[in-house]
């Protein structure tokens, strides 16, 4: 039997790299999930590269209040109470000293990691089966300050207490709540962030972080995949709120 079979799991950010790798690995242990993203197209192109009628998709903002409801809603008239949730949707902004940095794109960053996350507790949780687990994605960033990166590491380490705050409120029932964090990732999303970078810096984005990273390289989205597992699942039932870090020593 599978590390989550007859478990149902909403994963945010679901069309993404890790999104799309957790849930791969999700369905495997025997969970059913719902993918959550914000357009359509990449929800359905996800849905048939998964090719498995376990699997559901539904496009949401996950900073709208109505429309995270929505989803929560929907999960539930498909398959049932919620046991997992993996929040996972995120958004970089860009990488600017402090008196340049967008405050619309300050916004919007903080809006999809801390305000999404939030939402997206507010509504799953009256919703989850007790025993249960959420996870949120937060990354190394959380654990370091780097100059014009203000929206994202603001955010990450934000996410830090929310995680906290909940998983004091729901031990009570057996909901667990902890934080995972990347390292840099090998996926669209982290070359477009060392793109930037390296404009910044005039040099290669992606060496200057393998240099940072003990093991000298980035992670797969597989790798991350089953760090999330483990927090989803039994296998961490003494776990919460805890930040685990999955970033290849980097945080050293």
């Amino acid at each position: 039997m599978g590390a989550l079979a007859g478990k149902v799991a909403v994963i945010t950010g679901g069309a993404g790299s890790l999104g799309l790798a957790t849930a791969r690995l999700f369905l495997a242990e025997g969970a059913r999930v719902m993918l959550v993203d914000l357009h359509e197209a990449v929800l359905a192109a996800a849905s048939a590269a998964l090719a498995n009628p376990e699997a559901a998709i539904f496009a949401a903002d996950v900073t709208r209040s109505d429309q995270v409801a929505a989803f929560v809603a929907a999960t539930r008239a498909r398959f049932g109470g919620i046991d997992v949730l993996f929040s996972n949707a995120g958004n970089f902004g860009t990488v600017a000293p402090i008196a340049d940095y967008p405050e619309d794109v300050f916004d919007a960053v903080y809006a999809v990691h801390v305000r999404g996350a939030f939402l997206a507790c507010k509504f799953a949780v009256p919703t989850m089966n007790d025993g249960g687990s959420i996870v949120i994605t937060s990354s190394v960033a959380a654990t370091r300050g780097d100059p014009g990166v203000y929206a994202y590491i603001t955010a990450k380490h934000a996410q830090i207490g929310l995680m906290r705050c909940l998983a004091k409120e729901l031990a009570p029932r057996r909901i667990r709540v902890n934080t995972i964090h990347p390292g840099p990732i090998d996926n669209p999303f982290q070359l477009a962030v060392e793109k930037g970078l390296g404009d910044a810096i005039g040099g290669d984005g992606t060496a200057f972080f393998n240099e940072l990273i003990p093991l000298h390289r980035h992670a797969s989205p597989d790798e991350i995949a089953r760090s999330v597992l483990y927090l989803a699942s039994d296998q961490s039932s003494f776990t919460t709120g805890a930040m685990l870090m999955v970033d290849g020593g980097m945080s050293i």
